[in-house]
């Protein structure tokens, strides 16, 4: 059974810092590319981060030099460090496993940023 459990959501203030973590079984965790993907109230879910497994990253404009996606293969994890964060930052975030022929996700975790 694949199973991808987000954990490290929660509350932060503006310009504060959070960091989230996918844990990742029941597949071969190297022949996945890795991403987080947000959803704020009443928007579409969107691409914030990409990793692959030899480290190759991507990010949107909007998290581009604030966030920091990275992996551990032997962990069988990846995460996410936010900082400066920003209001807009506010949403549940969603890890993703995928390859070409399957994607996996996970739960979600909330994160909302406010003073």
């Amino acid at each position: 059974q694949v199973q991808l459990v987000e954990s490290g959501g929660g509350s932060g203030q503006p310009g504060g810092s959070l960091r989230l973590s996918c844990a990742v079984s029941g597949i071969d965790f190297s022949m996945y590319r890795t991403a987080w993907y947000r959803q704020a109230p009443g928007m579409e879910r969107e691409s914030v981060a990409d990793i692959d497994a030899y480290g190759r990253r991507s990010y949107i404009d909007t998290v581009n030099g604030r966030f920091t996606i990275s992996r551990d293969n032997a962990l069988n994890m990846f995460f996410l460090e936010m900082s400066n964060l920003k209001p807009e930052d506010t949403a549940v975030y969603y890890c993703q496993a995928y390859n070409r022929r399957e994607v996996y996700w996970g739960r979600g975790t909330q994160v909302t940023v406010s003073s």
